[in-house]
């Protein structure tokens, strides 16, 4: 009996130390805050800003034009033949479907112009994350940023220790 229970305890204790020493070391990061924090970011930022503002001031000019138009069209309907202003409503439709495919391709083209942007911040967030949870023995590191599907975040956080090997 005692050998029995000297047994248990010995496997008992081998396993405890077998599981400690096995334990998953896991860490967390904010990757959505560590971006905005890169100086980068901000020259990215700059990039889209001036670039949307660009393409909403065409629209808006666009929207303007459109306005005049109708506004002249409504104003001379009375002067003009039906088939006249048949033509005048299409040419109104036109030009509508005109500015409503150039804020899609605007649309398409900040789209475009973000990714070319921050993919290569992103690449770099990504490798100093994987050398800084390299270099402190962690196995799985953690998005906590919105929508990471972290819903705990008590564990280390790589932060300061990433945000330090980018220079920030």
């Amino acid at each position: 009996m005692k050998q029995l229970k000297f047994l248990l305890i010995a496997l008992f204790t081998f396993g405890a130390v077998s599981f400690g020493q096995a334990q998953t070391k896991i860490a967390h990061i904010n990757s959505n805050e560590l971006i905005e924090a890169m100086p980068e970011f901000q020259n990215a930022r700059s990039q889209m800003n001036k670039l949307q503002n660009s393409y909403k001031s065409q629209i808006e000019d666009m929207y303007k034009e459109l306005e005049e138009k109708r506004e002249r069209y409504e104003a001379q309907v009375e002067e003009q033949t039906p088939e006249e202003n048949e033509r005048r409503v299409m040419d109104f439709q036109e030009s509508q479907q005109r500015i409503m495919q150039f804020q899609q391709n605007a649309q398409e083209e900040l789209d475009i112009k973000q990714e070319e942007l921050l993919k290569p911040l992103l690449e770099q967030a990504k490798d100093a994350i994987e050398k800084v949870a390299e270099d402190k023995g962690y196995q799985y590191v953690l998005d906590s940023a919105e929508g990471g599907n972290v819903i705990v975040a008590e564990g280390y956080n790589l932060m300061s220790d990433v945000k330090k090997e980018l220079g920030i």
